[in-house]
């Protein structure tokens, strides 16, 4: 069992940690849900059945972990994304001119301000599709929806993101006219 906690471990522990830290905002918390996640399946580890393949079963179980905290500690799901620390972000050009970097932090800050506004099913398919980078299939996987079910909520979240950045730009345009 060393081996495959192990194997595990080494293959997936960043993923998991990085789930569970976009549904919680929390670090301390994120890794003590990374721990109920293996303990939950290194004892359910001989029932696995490879209907699926190990990270979408993980992710499965992590996502079933980080529903079950939100839900004990009362938090509202439409505010779970609330506490993303935006200074943290960083430019990946090494040369940018100021004025860019400030560009950039603003508009990481606006999708994010504008995605904790997004329903919680809308939140989840936009973490894993285009911040895990998963596919539409193992989105479906993890969320254990259809896959019809995971198109239609990405359509939805997206245009709902996009109406919700509009909405944040005309804000902040008319303080600053």
């Amino acid at each position: 069992m060393n081996e495959t906690f192990d194997r595990l471990y080494n293959d997936y522990h960043a993923t998991l940690f990085q789930f569970l830290f976009y549904m919680v905002k929390n670090r301390a918390v994120a890794e003590e849900l990374v721990q109920e996640v293996y303990i939950k399946v290194l004892r359910s580890y001989h029932s696995y059945e490879e209907r699926s393949n190990e990270k979408t079963w993980l992710l499965t179980i992590a996502r079933n972990v980080a529903i079950d905290y939100l839900r004990t500690h009362n938090r509202r799901s439409s505010r779970w994304l609330s506490k993303f620390e935006f200074n943290k972000q960083n430019a990946k050009d090494a040369t940018p001119l100021p004025e860019e970097i400030v560009m950039q932090k603003e508009e990481v800050q606006a999708i994010y301000h504008s995605l904790k506004n997004c329903t919680l099913d809308q939140q989840q398919v936009l973490i894993l599709r285009y911040i895990q980078e998963f596919t539409v299939n193992e989105t479906a996987e993890v969320l254990e929806w259809s896959v019809s079910k995971v198109k239609t909520t990405q359509h939805r979240a997206i245009k709902a993101l996009r109406e919700l950045l509009d909405d944040h730009t005309k804000t902040n345009l008319k303080g600053v006219l």
